[in-house]
């Protein structure tokens, strides 16, 4: 039984949980699930006790100097006593699910009790994080923001035909990725609107737009099947980033982030959306990398510039909801403490330039 678990969950886990196979996996390998990963021992056969719900696993190959391959993950749904089979492929040095119909998978499960030992036990201590860092991403939402290949690489995968680079001489190099890039292996996240107000809009009314997000957000929230996939959205992109290492959905998330963050009118609107983004971003900034701290709590640190914004519209809003209100000036305070950011002095930009005479 694991250590620190409540035997009556790893009871239940046991008789409940899902079963991931994962046959010839070599030894060595980094191989993970949610927010927990292990150097694969010479018995390892995969994972026992997953809780039903959205997981993610990933792996690296390792080379005998010890030197890891660029991470590969995905994401999939389990439900109770399910059993999954994978296995390693050495060709491509990737996991590849073993299509299994439930006679085989009742087979498996006969089985299980004779392979019990060679099963890691899902790390529950970990699991109520990944929880707060993924409630709201829906099997539909998944299956509209993953590539088409299910693969979420960490680095970006080049389509297989040479380019014909004849005639291409005055094509830039951002052209040619982007041609060159496997469609199949890309994360199909929500495109923001190319317009960010309405047509016909006058001066005063662009630059009102500009400020304030609302009308953005709105055009692309009304693209989407249910409105809380904008959180859903914010919380694949963090994640592909946190745990599946790309850099590509750390910056889909900034961007996310900074248009929700910069809404005025929209905030009494989605009273709702606003109300969950506080609790979200509660769990994300507690897991962003150190590192990524000294890049982002710089100088022109975009998160305490983005959320500058987001609590001085929400407290000089007349009809944004109290509790609203008050929520977020709980986290504010929670932010100060706990990393002692700034909220109260003007970011540079908008302080008095002071000009030399």
């Amino acid at each position: 039984m694991m250590a620190g678990m409540d035997p009556e969950v790893a009871k239940r886990l046991h008789s409940e949980g899902a079963t991931l196979i994962v046959l010839n996996v070599p030894e060595g390998t980094e191989f993970g699930i949610d927010y927990f990963s292990w150097n694969v021992g010479p018995r390892f056969k995969g994972v026992k006790m997953i809780p039903p719900g959205l997981h993610f696993i990933y792996y690296s190959a390792v080379n005998s100097g010890g030197q890891s391959a660029p991470r590969t993950g995905m994401f999939l749904y389990t439900k109770r006593q399910d059993v999954l089979v994978m296995r390693w492929d050495e060709n491509s040095e990737d996991v590849l699910e073993v299509d299994t119909n439930e006679e085989e998978k009742d087979k498996y499960r006969q089985g299980l009790q004779d392979m019990d030992t060679f099963l890691g036990p899902y790390p529950y201590e970990h699991f109520k994080k990944w929880v707060s860092l993924t409630n709201h991403i829906t099997e539909d939402l998944l299956e509209r923001v993953q590539p088409v290949c299910k693969k979420i690489s960490s680095v970006t995968e080049l389509a297989q035909e040479p380019l014909r680079t004849r005639g291409m001489a005055s094509v830039s190099e951002d052209t040619i990725s982007s041609i060159a890039q496997n469609q199949e292996t890309v994360i199909r996240f929500t495109e923001f609107p190319k317009q960010k107000y309405p047509e016909g809009a006058s001066a005063v009314e662009i630059s009102k737009h500009n400020m304030d997000g609302s009308y953005a957000l709105h055009g692309l929230i009304n693209g989407l099947k249910d409105r809380k996939d904008v959180l859903g959205e914010l919380q694949f992109a963090f994640v592909c980033f946190l745990v599946g290492q790309v850099y590509d959905a750390f910056e889909h998330w900034k961007k996310l982030l900074n248009l929700l963050c910069s809404c005025d009118e929209a905030l009494s609107t989605y009273g709702d959306i606003f109300d969950a983004l506080i609790g979200v971003l509660h769990f994300q900034v507690l897991e962003i990398p150190k590192d990524f701290f000294v890049d982002i709590v710089s100088t022109n640190n975009f998160l305490t510039t983005t959320l500058q914004v987001f609590f001085s519209n929400l407290e000089s809003s007349t009809t944004v909801d109290k509790k609203l209100a008050d929520k977020a000036r709980r986290f504010r305070q929670h932010l100060t403490k706990r990393f002692n950011w700034d909220f109260e002095s003007e970011p540079d930009e908008f302080a008095p330039v002071v000009v030399e005479t």
